[in-house]
């Protein structure tokens, strides 16, 4: 399970899909302008999500 992290203060999440229960693993997108945006990714149903945020900038998380 990933864990994602906040570099300003220190707090850190796990999280886990709410249909399938399985751990989410950190991925990106690439936006129709080219931007590459951080995601939280199901394995197994590929549902996504943004990535959390904390003291306004997104968690980061190591690979």
């Amino acid at each position: 399970m990933e864990t994602y992290k906040c570099d300003k203060c220190g707090m850190s999440v796990n999280a886990s899909c709410g249909k399938c229960g399985i751990p989410l693993e950190n991925s990106h997108i690439i936006l129709d302008d080219g931007t590459k945006v951080q995601v939280s990714k199901c394995p197994s149903c590929e549902g996504k999500i943004k990535s959390p945020l904390c003291c306004g900038e997104d968690m980061s998380c190591s690979i």
